[in-house]
């Protein structure tokens, strides 16, 4: 473009649609890797700062995982009010664990990553995402596959968070946006629980696999509540899914929000307070219809699969 200053040289460009590139501009890569599930990349950014990138896929970084991570975890725990013993499935960078030890109910996470070496690299270089959380005493990380810990786990859980990387068919997380691995988490869900998953984008032109996945949960659990946020590094705008057998609040008092973290969280929140949530509870219309619209639900046998993986500009070295 003219007049415009171009300052990196290498760049990572996810394909958003098959029309569509959002293509993040490199400065340093930090960590890089093929591991047995997926290829990992940890970079510095000229405008969002360090993030992880899974098989081309943007993932989070410093510059606005706040956006995400808060989103992500705490309605959920809102929701349930005094969390002790919560499920993190994915979750590598960390971020998703600190935000769980916000609350001081919590007396257990357990964090379950297949990949062993996205976990390793980002304790080493993501250090600002995870901040310390994975040596809180309350922690306790499985290096595993999630449907055996699932199947095998005799704990029962007050809150679980499911962050898994997007299903895209070379990945190894696509067979874990379906309703078996949905009944799954109902099995150990606590009663009065409730589950938050990380649901797809919810742009208008990609919208079909989320309100999929809203349709499936749907055939699993008694409630399920959709809702977004905004995550600027994505490209898109950035679908959830609240899930219990109890009735879920969509139109809380902020002013009760706002007493329930000052008096059991450690505080430190970008995104959340109570008129925040209620906003972001306020599902847009469009998603609403799509979601009515739907009838598809993914099973194994017809899983969802994300379009696309994202690719490096310039062969991957450090």
């Amino acid at each position: 473009m003219a007049g415009s200053e171009i300052k990196a040289d290498f760049w990572v460009s996810e394909y958003i649609t098959p029309w569509d590139i959002y293509a993040h501009g490199i400065t340093k890569i930090l960590a890089y890797k093929k591991t047995p599930y997926q290829e990992m990349l940890i970079v510095e950014t000229g405008a969002y700062g360090k993030a992880l990138v899974l098989d081309g896929k943007w993932q989070s970084c410093t510059g606005d995982e706040f956006l995400y991570h808060e989103a992500l975890v705490q309605p959920a725990a809102i929701a349930h009010k005094s969390p002790q013993n919560v499920l993190v499935l994915g979750g590598g960078e960390g971020a998703t664990i600190r935000e769980v030890l916000r609350w001081k109910t919590v007396e257990k996470v357990m964090m379950v990553d297949l990949d062993g070496d996205v976990v390793d690299s980002c304790r080493e270089h993501l250090s600002e995402m995870h901040q310390g959380a994975f040596d809180d005493p309350r922690v306790e990380v499985a290096i595993a596959d999630a449907i055996n810990v699932l199947d095998n786990s005799p704990c029962q859980w007050d809150v679980i968070i499911s962050d898994l990387s997007d299903p895209i068919e070379e990945g190894p997380s696509f067979k874990l946006f379906t309703q078996e691995y949905f009944e799954k988490l109902k099995k150990v869900l606590r009663p009065g629980g409730f589950i938050a998953i990380q649901a797809g984008q919810v742009m208008p032109v990609q919208i079909t696999i989320h309100a999929r996945l809203i349709n499936t949960l749907k055939t699993v659990f008694n409630h399920v509540h959709p809702y977004c946020c905004n995550t600027p590094s994505y490209g898109s705008p950035w679908g959830f899914a609240l899930c219990s057998q109890e009735k879920i609040d969509t139109f809380p008092v902020s002013e009760h929000i706002d007493e329930l973290l000052a008096a059991k969280t450690t505080g430190g929140f970008k995104l959340m307070d109570g008129i925040s949530l209620l906003g972001m509870l306020q599902t847009p219309a469009y998603i609403r219809r799509a979601i009515e619209q739907e009838t598809e639900v993914y099973t194994l046998k017809s899983p969802p699969k994300f379009f696309g993986k994202g690719a490096s500009k310039e062969p991957v070295s450090l």
